[in-house]
């Protein structure tokens, strides 16, 4: 794929234009204000946690839905009106819930038509309802629970991948892996390690599946409470005594570094250590643990990080958020939310109406090849709102950079092995 320049001030990205070309369905012409009136603006309700754990998470897509409504905004916004966000934090599924209630009965024009959210799974599956029964478009840029897309809804849709395709994902890194340890793949033993919530409960079952049927060997599946942090200890010493090689640990997109430090005052060290959680890929979480995290392996969303190849509009997106935030993205959890939010964007404008039965034919209508979207996926969703050109990758932390290492054609570095 070619590779793409970055654009001047006026307009953040290409990425409203490269979603144009890339749909063949034309537009409706949008209706038009009254000489002189400017025209109304489109709400949009923005529901991600702000605060608590998964404050810098949340934040981070937040940063990828705003760089995509500036944009939209500066190319003429959305069925000729100014897109704007209505930003909200939640933190726990009450609240989640609760909040989408309060969105969906707001008055007239200062009811959003559509809501933005929600990284975390618990969260999701409360606004996802809360909107539903009110008739309101539910739009998922960042959470992957299965659950969510299994419930029937019709107003759902998700743009990111289920933890389902992440554990696919992870598990390619096993043959280079044993390659490297001089193991056969079928040899090597996986520890499986997760927290208490619904979404690492979920992956780990998703996990241990795939083990089995992949021929692997599952040394042991131990969980721990995430409000108990002393039960992380009590959890690795059984993985630990199972002769676990490669330590999988699923958590919730909340930090890491209580494990690290469990590691630490276990003295253990197991040859090798796959994270799944967005906490994994914090830039935070690199300056707190240090050399500590070096060769730490994780499953996640495309990030900065990747062959321009695989993912055409990333160092556009990067410069990008450095002139408006004036840092490197701290996840790939920004990009993901940008291009999600730029698709979905560009279905209302399809749909000429924000009917909330047009805006469903629109999506449903997507039709974007892989490499569409800033970080590499495409879209066209199922019956169930599921982006079935969504991908994810595995990377590796070296010397306090995050590179992608799997797949081949997404990879910018080899993985590699900590010595022992």
């Amino acid at each position: 794929m070619p590779k793409h320049h970055v654009p001047g001030r006026r307009r953040v990205l290409g990425g409203a234009a490269l979603l144009a070309a890339a749909l063949a369905a034309a537009r409706p012409a949008p209706a038009q204000p009254t000489p002189g009136q400017a025209p109304a603006e489109l709400r949009f309700g923005a529901l991600f946690p702000l605060s608590g754990p998964l404050a810098l998470l949340g934040d981070e897509c937040v940063r990828g839905v705003e760089l995509a409504t500036e944009e939209r905004n500066a190319g003429g916004g959305v069925l000729g009106r100014p897109a704007r966000l209505l930003r909200t934090d939640v933190t726990d599924p009450a609240q989640a819930g609760a909040e989408a209630r309060r969105l969906a009965g707001l008055p007239g024009t200062e009811r959003p038509v559509a809501l933005f959210g929600t990284l975390d799974g618990q969260l999701a599956l409360a606004a996802s309802q809360a909107a539903e029964l009110a008739s309101l478009p539910y739009l998922e840029l960042a959470a992957g629970t299965d659950a969510l897309t299994e419930r029937g809804f019709r107003l759902l849709f998700r743009a990111c991948p289920r933890a389902t395709e992440l554990a696919s994902t992870a598990l390619e890194a096993v043959p280079p892996l044993a390659a490297l340890i001089g193991e056969a793949p079928a040899a090597l033993r996986l520890g499986l390690l997760q927290d208490d919530a619904l979404s690492p409960q979920a992956l780990a079952e998703t996990l241990e599946a795939r083990i089995r049927e992949q021929g692997l060997t599952l040394a042991a599946r131990a969980g721990y409470r995430a409000q108990q942090p002393a039960e992380i200890a009590v959890a690795l010493r059984r993985l630990r005594a199972a002769e676990t090689q490669v330590l999988i640990h699923c958590s919730r997109a909340a930090n890491p570094v209580p494990l690290f430090r469990a590691l630490r005052e276990e003295g253990w060290l197991p040859r090798a250590h796959l994270g799944l959680g967005g906490g994994y890929a914090l830039a935070d979480t690199a300056l707190a643990l240090g050399p500590e995290l070096d060769f730490t392996l994780l499953g996640d969303l495309p990030q900065p990080r990747i062959d321009d190849r695989f993912a055409p509009g990333v160092a556009a997106f990067t410069e990008a958020y450095r002139r408006r935030y004036g840092a490197e993205p701290r996840s790939g959890h920004s990009l993901a939310c940008y291009g999600g939010a730029l698709m979905f964007y560009e279905a209302f404008q399809r749909a000429g109406a924000t009917d909330p039965a047009r805006v469903r034919a629109a999506i449903l209508a997507t039709d974007l090849p892989l490499g569409a979207l800033p970080n590499g996926w495409g879209a066209r969703f199922d019956e169930r709102g599921q982006n079935g050109r969504a991908r994810t990758v595995v990377l590796q932390w070296r010397g306090g950079v995050l590179s992608t290492v799997l797949p081949a054609e997404a990879a910018v570095a080899p993985l590699a092995l900590a010595p022992p």
